[in-house]
């Protein structure tokens, strides 16, 4: 059974962490475990029609952000890694510092530290230097960086048509098909 931690954090964009744990939870052979900021709570309720309490459902194993002694803050946890959906420059920051003071940082920081794959779904734009460096630096610990950057060779004619291609390529990181994102087979 693969073991997934889904993270989301205050940036703009929870609905790509809500995506992705629905397209999780149609696959039996993956086991879940979420992780929310407070102003990713905030960021639901704003930006979606979903309630928190319905996005933590979804999950096989919700953490609360604030228990830094949960399962998944531990590198003897074994999981096969992390999904962080909308990581906000904030979240970026604390993973690239080894500022682990809550769960989600500290869970990315496991991954990073245990070799585990941490994908990271930055959603922020335009970008400063600064945060470039972030992105640097976090590249060079290992992440993975995944900006939410649809491609348009599919098509798309709605915002899921946007939502779901990006959703479908990080699950593609971890070998899992929830057939989401249209594939590239080349011009006519």
């Amino acid at each position: 059974m693969m073991k997934l931690i889904v993270g989301i954090g205050g940036a703009s964009g929870a609905i790509y962490g809500i995506r992705i744990l629905e397209a999780l939870s149609h696959m039996p052979e993956v086991e879940t475990h979420l992780v929310m900021s407070r102003t990713a709570k905030i960021t639901i309720g704003a930006e979606t029609d979903w309630e928190p309490k319905a996005v933590e459902a979804l999950a096989n194993e919700v953490h609360k952000i604030g228990n830094v002694a949960a399962s998944i803050a531990s590198g003897s946890f074994p999981t096969d890694g992390m999904i962080f959906a909308a990581c906000s420059m904030k979240n970026l920051s604390a993973v690239v510092h080894s500022n682990a003071d809550d769960l989600l940082s500290r869970a990315a920081d496991v991954c990073l530290k245990e070799r585990r794959k941490l994908v990271l779904m930055p959603r922020e734009t335009p970008l400063h230097l600064g945060h470039c460096k972030l992105f640097y630096e976090a590249a060079q610990l290992g992440a993975i960086l995944a900006p939410p950057m649809p491609g348009f060779y599919g098509r798309p004619k709605t915002v899921d048509d946007v939502i779901n291609h990006s959703v479908g390529r990080v699950l593609d990181l971890f070998g899992l098909e929830a057939n989401l994102a249209k594939r590239w087979s080349g011009l006519p």
